[in-house]
Parts: structure tokens; sequence; C-alpha cells
């Protein structure tokens, strides 16, 4: 795993557009196809619009979730209405390009169910994901991967549904299909970060973050997440 550190949110999020933009060109030359799954935050819709501006060949690309809180469609909690604002409103991405997860499906095991069958068919069986963006919670969380969720225990599914976690539900993809990622981009930012961070960097594999497979791994963070970390 690799670290990188900035001065502060913005040039994280103006790195990760970057070099999601350059994976994006080398795999789409390789084999015509680049899928992204994209988390939330306030730095990742930042990054986003930062990626609507650089080189990108949009035509090759598959945007998907990583996760997603169940919630009305109209309802600024959801991540898909920050991407749609902060992305998909200024690139020509065709609506078969884009994934978003069926959280108003009937019956939220089906809408799972659903989703995984819909990775398998952009990217395979299993399905493999060019590259995931992940962050790191206060608590150590990453995706919808919260501690003492039972969640964290799923092994057979690529996508899986989450108790309450601050009075959501969510749909999430799960250890076995991010663990596939040919790339995870971690993003980090703020003070509140630190304590989890340090652990993270340390690979404590007791916060869900920490479970995350590493070699494929590079870590964009600020001064503020990375505290005395150099």
């Amino acid at each position: 795993m690799r670290i990188k550190l900035f001065a502060d949110a913005e040039s994280v999020a103006e790195e990760g557009a970057r070099r999601i933009a350059a994976r994006a060109r080398t795999a789409i030359a390789l084999r015509g196809r680049f899928i992204a799954a994209i988390s939330g935050g306030h730095t990742p819709w930042l990054m986003l619009r930062k990626l609507a501006g650089q080189d990108v060949p949009w035509t090759g690309l598959h945007l998907v979730q990583v996760d997603e809180r169940v919630a009305p469609a109209e309802s600024d909690e959801r991540n898909f209405a920050h991407i749609r604002e902060s992305l998909l409103n200024h690139v020509p991405l065709r609506p078969e390009q884009v994934h978003a997860m069926p959280v108003e499906f009937p019956g939220l095991e089906a809408g799972a169910m659903k989703y995984a069958g819909e990775l398998a068919r952009i990217a395979g069986l299993p399905a493999v994901i060019d590259l995931v963006h992940l962050g790191l919670g206060p608590d150590g969380h990453t995706a919808s991967l919260v501690p003492g969720d039972p969640v964290l225990e799923v092994t057979d599914r690529d996508v899986a549904i989450t108790g309450v976690y601050q009075n959501r539900r969510r749909m999430t993809l799960t250890y076995p299909i991010l663990n596939r990622a040919r790339q995870i981009l971690w993003v980090v930012t703020g003070g509140e970060k630190t304590e989890m961070f340090s652990r993270f960097r340390n690979g404590d594999r007791t916060i869900p973050a920490g479970r995350v497979r590493r070699d494929h791994a590079i870590v964009l963070a600020d001064h503020a997440a990375a505290g005395e970390v150099k």
C-alpha cells in the first residue's frame, strides 16, 4: 500500500481525479472498458467535479456504486444524487453506462441480488472492478462495512444489505468484490480521521477498513487526517 500526503482536501481531490482519469485511459486502451466504483463523501464529490474536467474516454467508462443509503430517490442522503450533481450532469455518459444501486427495488435482498447480477454482466463472473474508490470513517468503517454489522462476515455475495447505521440501512459491496478489484483508491481527509488513519496505516484488521487488501491500494490523504504521519 502506498500513501501520498497532500496539504488539503482540494489537493487530494485533484490528485484523485487525475489518477482515475489516467487509469481509465489505460484500461480502455487495453480492454476497451473501465469500471469505476464510487463511494460517498464531501471530498469525493469535489473529486468527481474535478474528474469531469479531465481527459477521459467517456464512451468506455462504466460507473457503479460502492454503497447507498436506503432512502427516497429525492433524498439528499442518497450518494447517487451527489454523483449525478457532481459528475453525471457534466459528462457524456449514457444511461446504460451508469449503474445506480436499486435501493427502491421491491425487497432489499432481491435488489442486492439484482445489483450483483448487473455487476457480473458488465465486469465478468466473478466481477472484477477496475478501480474502487473508498473512504475511511472516524469509526473505521469503509463502504457501508461498519463495526459490528453482520455484513462484515459475508463471503458468498458481492452485494449485501446492512443493518441500521446512522438511521439508515445500506446496500453495500462486500469484501469479496472489493478485494478482487484491480486497484483500490483511498481518499481520506479531515482531522477527525487521525486516530483511525493511524490504525489503518498500521494494518489494524480489527477495524473494517483494515480488512481490505493492501497490495493494490494507494492512499491519498491530507495532513489533517494523517496527523503526525509523514
